[in-house]
Order: structure tokens, then C-alpha cells, then sequence
């Protein structure tokens, strides 16, 4: 019975050795997770506690939806463009007049439209134009009147109107030829209102340091999308407004 006792012990004292003090299973490397590194705010890498946690962002990415309020307001304001819109533009809003008879032969106007604002900038009187001249001054308010402004008194926000609609001859002349403007093809701009309430007038503004530049530029930006540009220094009828029509040349555009 001793011998079989001390046998046991023997074979006890052998396993018990062969057990490691530490376990073999492979450790993570520190500052690392199965995402690959990790820092905390201060730059010091650290282990997360999971590799969840690492992943996960501090806010969510995932735009947001629009509310059903806000929702209902885009829709709203859509379809208020859409009703005051003309040419098809939403842009351009104003009201379909159709056509227009002159009261002397050349005169007149096929689908005239009355706009009141474009593209976002109001006239300051409702101006009678054919829809090419309507999309022309857009387009030049868009490029040229909104860019350039846009740091002046806090940008844009109308247009002075000298002459629209007007069944006469250029520069109201005695025997010269049917103005432009007696074709619903012409508008003569003589200002801009800016939003802090001032306006820049062509008369003054064209020789003054502080606008001069400006105007120049958007004078000279309007040769393009029309087919005049007349200005200050065309001659004394234009001395204090710009003259826009979209009569086109073979030569192109004619801009003085």
C-alpha cells in the first residue's frame, strides 16, 4: 500500500511541473485591433475594448431626411414658381400678355410676356420683352450682375428699369428706323439695388472709382448673351443707362 502511494505522488509531482505558469494562447499586439491601429484624443495608441467600439463613429454619417415640414415648404415654393413662371423658365416669373399690336407699321410684339423678377432679382417696373430677351437677361443676371455684386452692399437684389416695350424709333428720332424696343427685343437698365437699400446708377457709378470697374464689367459681360450692348461711352443718348437688345448680326454682337 506505501509503494502504491508513493507511485501516486511521483506521477502527480510530474503533471504538476509540466503546466505552464502562463497559457500559450497568442495575446494581441498593443495598439492594435482587428480593424488595425488605434489612438486616443492625446495620440497615445491604446487598445479598445472591442473592436466594435473602434469601429464605431462618434456620430452617425447618414444623412438626415427632410422633415415632412420642411418637405411641405420645397413643394409649396416649387409650385408658387411654377405658376408665376414664364418661357418656361421658373426662373423668369412674370405672366403671359401674348401678342401685342403696334400702333404704327414694325411695331409689336408676336408672344410677349410682362416679367417682373429674374431669377430672384425683381425689376423695378413690370417690362413687356419677347421670351428671348427675357432668357438673355437671365442669363446676364446669373453671369454678370450677381457675381460682380455680390460683395456690394450685400449683393443684388433689383434691377432699374429705364425702358422696356415701346413702340418707337431709335432714340425716338423723326424718320429713323423701328427701336428694339418697339419689337419687345430691347430693356434699358439705368441701375442696380443693392440689398443694404443703396443704388448704383449707371450715370453716376460709370465714372466713380468705387463702381466704376464694376459696371465696366458688367457691361461689358451683356455682349454675348444680346446682340447690342450700348453704354456711357456709346453716345449722349446712353450716357446714364445701359441699352440691351437681342438683334443679331452677321458680323456678331455689337457692343459700344
Amino acid at each position: 500500500m506505501k509503494r502504491w502511494t508513493l507511485l501516486f505522488a511521483l506521477v502527480a509531482n510530474v503533471v504538476v511541473a509540466d503546466i505552464p505558469e502562463t497559457s500559450k494562447r497568442p495575446v494581441g499586439r498593443p495598439g492594435f485591433t482587428a480593424s488595425g491601429p488605434v489612438l486616443d484624443t492625446s495620440g497615445d495608441v491604446s487598445v479598445r475594448n472591442s473592436t466594435a467600439e473602434a469601429r464605431a463613429p462618434s456620430v452617425s454619417l447618414r444623412p438626415r431626411a427632410r422633415t415632412r415640414a420642411v418637405q411641405r415648404a420645397v413643394r409649396r415654393h416649387q409650385r408658387q414658381l411654377a405658376q408665376g413662371a414664364v418661357c418656361g423658365d421658373p426662373g423668369i416669373q412674370g405672366e403671359v400678355v401674348g401678342r401685342v399690336n403696334g400702333r404704327i407699321n414694325g411695331c409689336g410684339v408676336a408672344d410677349a410676356v410682362r416679367v417682373r423678377a429674374v431669377s430672384g432679382v425683381d425689376l423695378s417696373q413690370q417690362s413687356v420683352m419677347d421670351c428671348t430677351t427675357a432668357k438673355a437677361l437671365k442669363t446676364w443676371v446669373d453671369t454678370s450682375v450677381k457675381p460682380t455684386l455680390r460683395k456690394m452692399g450685400g449683393g443684388v437684389t433689383g434691377l432699374r428699369v429705364a425702358a422696356h416695350y415701346a413702340c418707337r424709333t431709335r432714340n425716338n428720332r423723326a424718320g429713323a428706323r423701328i427701336s428694339e424696343h418697339g419689337k419687345g427685343r430691347a430693356i434699358d437698365i439705368s441701375g442696380f439695388r443693392l440689398r443694404d437699400g443703396t443704388t448704383v446708377t449707371v450715370l453716376k457709378g460709370w465714372p466713380a472709382r468705387s463702381t466704376g470697374a464694376a459696371l465696366r464689367k458688367m457691361h461689358s459681360d451683356a455682349c454675348g448673351p444680346f446682340g447690342t450692348v450700348l453704354g456711357p461711352d456709346a453716345d449722349r443718348f446712353h450716357r446714364d443707362h445701359f441699352h440691351f437688345d437681342t438683334a443679331r448680326y452677321r458680323s456678331g454682337s455689337y457692343c459700344r
